[in-house]
Order: structure tokens, then sequence, then C-alpha cells
């Protein structure tokens, strides 16, 4: 094969501002990019859709969602509605942090990447403007590239597969220019902790706040759909 089918890559696509400008890298990298979202009993289902506009808009080759029983990951204002979705900043690890949630995900797309022979895995992590999840961070991506070095074929074979993090170290309003010169359009996208079924945001949740002053800061207007 030519082209990019020989760059098969695996994009985390959560249909949100930063897996969305992620994608849009990855394809600009030549890659050919097959995505990845989890039904994982979120709040905010509207995700979803966002992330299946996002994946056809931007050429994906592939689009997949894989449902995850996520009872074991208790604890979370994501997946449980009897606790409040925070709407004021908290000092350390937020209650919107899902137990061991990007060690699964990344997890299942190891095993669709060793399936397409592919080179790279892309997740959207971001540890500038961020929530403070501790599977965010460089030590985090440094230690699962390593866990991907030592436990799939490919690479004990003598082969390489990379897990890409192309945002963690930009700030939100970086991260934004870099998705509109890229042809990004984020109306499409759905950030909010508590959206609507329609994907319209509150406007209050850590999340909202974080995307909404990015925007503010690169100098765009915010396209975000509020309710």
């Amino acid at each position: 094969m030519n082209g990019l089918q020989d760059k098969p890559a695996v994009v985390l696509l959560s249909g949100g501002l930063d897996s969305t400008t992620v994608l849009a890298v990855a394809r600009d990298r030549g890659f050919a990019c097959h995505t990845i979202s989890f039904d994982y009993g979120q709040r905010h289902r509207a995700e979803l859709g966002a992330a299946a506009r996002v994946a056809t808009a931007l050429g994906a080759v592939a689009h997949r969602v894989i449902t995850i029983d996520s009872s074991g990951m208790t604890g979370s204002a994501l997946t449980d509605t009897t606790i409040d979705v925070p709407e004021t900043p908290a000092a350390g690890i937020p209650v919107t942090y899902v137990p061991a949630r990007n060690s699964v995900f990344l997890a299942l797309a190891l095993g669709w990447a060793e399936v397409l022979e592919a080179e790279a895995i892309f997740i959207g992590v971001n540890a500038v403007d961020y929530s403070g999840y501790p599977d965010c961070r460089p030590a985090f991506i440094q230690a699962f590239q390593g866990v991907i070095d030592v436990a799939t074929r490919r690479t004990v074979e003598g082969g390489a597969l990379q897990l890409e993090s192309p945002l963690i170290d930009l700030t939100k309003a970086e991260i934004i220019r870099l998705g509109i010169r890229l042809g990004v359009d984020y109306s499409q996208t759905v950030s909010c902790y508590q959206a609507d079924e329609a994907g319209r945001a509150c406007g209050r949740c850590d999340s909202c706040r974080l995307r909404r002053e990015g925007f503010a800061a690169a100098g765009v207007p915010d396209p975000t759909r509020y309710a």
C-alpha cells in the first residue's frame, strides 16, 4: 500500500476541544486516522455524537465506539449523577476525575493499534491549562510508553509504536490557535462536563471555564453553544 494507508494511527477522540485538535494534528502529519471513543456511562453523553461528527469532518478512516462497564470506577461526578459537578475551582484532584480512565482507554486503544499494525496512538492530554488529573501528566504518558514498549508483539519484535501527546505542553489558547490553523471547526465539539442532550454547555463547570478562557486568550470568537 502507498500513501496514508502506510501510516495507520489510533486517535482517542472524546469529541472535545483537545482530542479534536489532536485528530487534526495526526491527519496533518500524514497518518490514516482510526478514531476511538468510549461510552463509559458519562453524564455528558452528547460528547459521543460530537466525536462522530468530528471523525467524519476530519476524514477518519474508521470511527469506533467502545462500551465500558464503569461500575467499578466510582466516586466521579462524571459517572455518578448523585455527585454534583463542581462549578468553582478547587484545590487538589477534582471530583470529576474518573479513576484510571486514561489507563483503561489507552489499553483498549493499544489493542486496536496492534490489530491495525499502527505506528502511533494519539491522545489529547494536556498538563498546562487542565483540571489536575494525574493521568494527563507527562509522567503518565512516559510510563504508558514503557508499557507499550514491553507489552506488544510489534515492539518486542523490533518495531515501534509511539504514544503521541502533542498538546501536553501547550496552553489552551495555543491549542485553539493550532486547531484553527489546521481547519478545526470547534462549533462541532462538546467539552462541558454536564452538557445537555443537545450538546449545549453549562458555561460554569471547570471544562467550560478552561475552554472559554482559552478562546478569549487566543483572540478567537467562542463558538460554544450554551444552554
